[in-house]
């Protein structure tokens, strides 16, 4: 979508315990049949069922950058009403952007595909379905909950596709899994469809050596209004901001006719975390003339940065509405420099606005389906009792290290994916302090004071066992000296590290931790 200015689509879209982190919650399916749906009431009395598929596994080389598409077929014969998404991976999903369209376009088989071959683009498939997930940047588990009723309509004979960006900063190939999950409920069930819009300031000129903010003042009540031929009534749902790694700050206001803006949403920093928010009851735009949202970034480098993938950046918000207007809202060009906020530079740019009215397809439960038994279609064989997130396992302490040791070694292959790569340990803002990124790494390792409760030192040079890193990286549950239990790393990770990786870390702090 990088290039795309007129698409519907939504946007693009370890070592210490102090990074806030998502909480992702257990399947509470119970597996049946063989299958890998399963059926349950609700905590609020309604039908569901869960629908669980893996993209596979795919390699990445060491520092490989790649764009493909991947899709996954559904074979539904009915609609399905889907309440919440997760997606997880083992890491190098850098971000991915996924929509619903017939099963019939862009034909092909399921799995990863090179998007030209199959003439995919962003705004085609958004054209022809609807928006169903955006992931966070850098995420490795992350659930798309909206509130109960409320539901993204996939029409029958549809397929999941997507295309997702991946960058493998290792020194090393790593090999990650993908893995989605839809929670459908019953027809009866549903409250209120969600359509798909989007703010975009594609205009950045990111200044270097400086922190600055580019903010678009979007007016939407007039061309929503002269697409549905009707009043502005637009509810919001859900937000989703993304930025790529200088960005450290987001701002959503609500505006009114005189200009007047309330905030409803605002992220300060930056991290691997999923960073959307969902609004219980929703947030009512009627009353309003439009929003203002804004992107901040620290660019410590000494080069400027415009939009675009890489070292680029962008800024972008995935908004899911209930509304009767599919909108694109847009800073194309136009920016200007328009003051200073302290140290930081702000920038302003005009809004283009587009709205269409809602997609044909995306049309109430009939009566028929309502009285229905709630229908799930078939889960593909290789999905058979598939879960949506895999169940964390302790490392292998007998599995051995892989030719000698080093920091170096650590540094490369381990820390500067799994702990800089998600901005919670890199040279700017680290993590309780603990910085795995700029030059002096062993001394900041030997000398650092962790954060938690433990007695063990970080590392305890001959004593893997006695070190609170390797604790956090070989045990899904590395509890403090109360007995409580903590977040195990790489942040953000439903599982460990390979035990390839973490008998590594075993294996250099065995011998000394050397400085080498």
């Amino acid at each position: 979508m990088h290039a795309l200015v007129r698409t519907v689509v939504a946007g693009v879209f370890a070592a210490s315990l102090s990074c806030k982190t998502s909480e992702v919650p257990a399947a509470t399916e119970t597996s049946t049949g063989g299958s890998s749906t399963g059926t349950s009431t609700g905590a609020e009395g309604g039908e569901r069922a869960t629908l669980v598929h893996s993209y596979g596994l795919t390699t990445l080389q060491a520092y490989e950058e790649t764009e493909p598409c991947v899709q996954w077929t559904l074979h539904n014969e009915e609609p399905l009403y889907v309440n919440a998404v997760t997606l997880v991976n083992d890491g190098g999903f850098h971000h991915s952007n996924w929509l619903t369209v017939p099963e019939d376009k862009f034909p092909g088989e399921d799995g990863f595909f090179r998007c030209s071959d199959r003439g995919y683009t962003e705004l085609e498939a958004a054209l022809a379905g609807t928006v169903v997930f955006a992931q966070s940047t850098q995420s490795r588990s992350e659930v798309q909950q909206l509130p109960g009723g409320v539901v993204i309509k996939i029409p029958p004979r549809h397929k999941i596709i997507a295309g997702v960006h991946l960058l493998n900063l290792a020194s090393v190939a790593i090999e990650t899994e993908l893995r989605m999950a839809l929670d459908i409920i019953h027809p009866r069930d549903v409250e209120v469809l969600v359509a798909p819009f989007r703010l975009t300031y594609y205009d950045l000129d990111i200044p270097a050596k400086r922190r600055s903010r580019f903010t678009g003042t979007c007016k939407l009540a007039g061309p929503y209004v002269g697409a549905v031929d009707g009043e502005f009534d637009l509810k919001l749902y859900h937000v989703l901001p993304h930025t790529h790694y200088l960005g450290d700050y987001f701002r959503l206001e609500t505006i009114d006719a005189a200009g007047n803006a309330e905030v409803v949403f605002e992220k300060t920093g930056f991290n691997a975390d999923a960073n959307g928010k969902v609004f219980d009851p929703p947030l009512d735009l009627s009353g309003s003339d439009g929003l203002r949202f804004a992107c901040g970034y620290d660019n410590w480098r000494d080069v400027s940065i415009g939009w675009g993938i890489g070292d680029q950046e962008m800024c972008v918000m995935l908004g899911l509405a209930d509304s009767r207007a599919v909108m694109d809202i847009s800073v194309l060009s136009g920016s200007k420099a328009s003051g200073v906020d302290g140290d930081v530079l702000l920038h302003e740019g005009p809004c283009n606005v587009l709205a269409f009215p809602e997609h044909g397809a995306q049309t109430e439960p009939t009566a028929e389906e309502e009285a229905a038994p709630l229908y799930v279609p078939p889960g593909d064989p290789g999905d058979v009792d598939l879960e949506p997130l895999k169940r964390c396992v302790d490392a292998d302490a007998t599995v051995p290290s892989k030719g000698a040791p080093s920091l170096q070694g650590l540094s490369g292959a381990i820390f500067a994916p799994g702990c800089v790569f998600s901005s919670c340990h890199d040279a700017k803002q680290p993590a309780a302090g603990l910085d795995l990124q700029s030059p002096g790494l062993h001394e900041r390792l030997l000398a650092h004071k962790v954060a938690a409760r433990v007695d063990a030192p970080l590392v305890a040079p001959g004593d893997a066992e006695g070190s609170w890193l390797y604790q956090i990286v070989s045990r899904c549950d590395p509890t403090d000296r109360e007995g409580q239990v903590l977040r195990h790393m790489p942040y953000n990770a439903p599982t460990l590290l390979t035990d390839g990786a973490v008998a590594l870390i075993r294996a250099w702090i065995n011998a000394g931790a050397e400085d080498n």
